[in-house]
């Protein structure tokens, strides 16, 4: 039987340095360095693991969401940083990038340095 007791995420990247010191340094994640990769440790006692990989495609898609109770704090911090905001098609988004609408909540899309979909999004 399967047990959702140690499930976990992953996903991969091109440069492992650079993820480490993104995620670590921008993000403020703490992160431990495993023979394989790396360990995202969440806040809420969860883990990601992040794995390097020499043919890496970068996800389309969102990998990995942060829920924060203030979205436009958390873009500021996130932009003082250097970090950019991606823009979408078909989403009404303000100047610093962040989307607000009646079908959910307010979110803003950004990369990792291997090009990975990150969110910032408004807790439930």
């Amino acid at each position: 039987m399967v047990s959702t007791t140690n499930a976990f995420s992953s996903f991969s990247v091109n440069d492992l340095d650079a993820a480490r010191a993104f995620y670590a340094d921008v993000v403020g994640i703490e992160v431990d360095q495993t023979p394989m990769g790396l360990d995202l440790r969440l806040g809420s006692g969860g883990h990601v693991f992040v794995y390097p990989k020499k043919n890496h495609v970068a996800a389309s898609f969102t990998v990995l969401n942060f829920g924060v109770d203030d979205v436009e704090a958390a873009v500021d911090e996130l932009a003082a940083k250097g970090v950019e905001f991606e823009r979408y098609v078909g989403f009404d988004q303000d100047d610093k990038g962040i989307a607000r609408g009646p079908e959910g909540p307010a979110i803003a899309w950004f990369k990792d340095p291997a090009r990975n979909v990150l969110a910032i999004l408004s807790n439930p």
